[in-house]
Parts: C-alpha cells; structure tokens; sequence
C-alpha cells in the first residue's frame, strides 16, 4: 500500500464572495484545472480561481470526513477557518 496524501481545500473567487470546498489528491493539478477553467459549473461560472486554504489528510475517509464538517459549517465558520490559516486570503495556489 502507498502512502498518499489527500488534501481538503478551499477556493473563492477574487472579490472573496463565494467558496468552493473539495477533496484531492493532486492539490497542484486541481488547482490547475479551477484557474483554467476546465471544471464545468459552479467554479467555472463564479470565476473560483484562488487557492485560500488547505489541509492535508493521510486517507481518503478522512479527507471527506472533513470537506462534509467544512461545507456543513456557515459561511462565517469558513471565514474564520480561513483567516486563521491565511490571514492575509493569498492564492496560495501560487506556491504550488
């Protein structure tokens, strides 16, 4: 068995406004594909291009574990979760 990594993140828009929570495997190749556009719907329509926060997990079940906890959260829980890891909300899918 491999050791993989899974990785929860949260993306928005540039104004800030909307946010997009997912799981991955490839933190750097899905961040690719939002600020490409290639993933078709809410990303792509919203323009959700900047990485604001990530965490890593160690399995799979544990990586939607946690996106459910996220997504279930209010919209300021996910505020705080991010300005507590990313105070200044840089696209910190520009140090992938």
């Amino acid at each position: 068995m491999t050791d993989r990594q899974y990785y929860v993140y949260i993306m928005t828009n540039k104004a800030n406004t909307v946010f997009y929570t997912g799981v991955t495997n490839d933190l750097e190749r899905r961040v690719y594909e939002h600020k490409q556009k290639l993933m078709k719907g809410f990303t792509q329509r919203y323009n959700v291009t900047k990485l604001v926060f990530f965490e890593v997990c160690s399995d799979i079940e544990a990586a939607i574990t946690r996106e459910k906890q996220i997504k279930a959260g209010s919209r300021q829980d996910k505020i705080d979760l991010i300005r507590a890891a990313n105070e200044e909300w840089r696209d910190l899918g520009e140090d992938l």
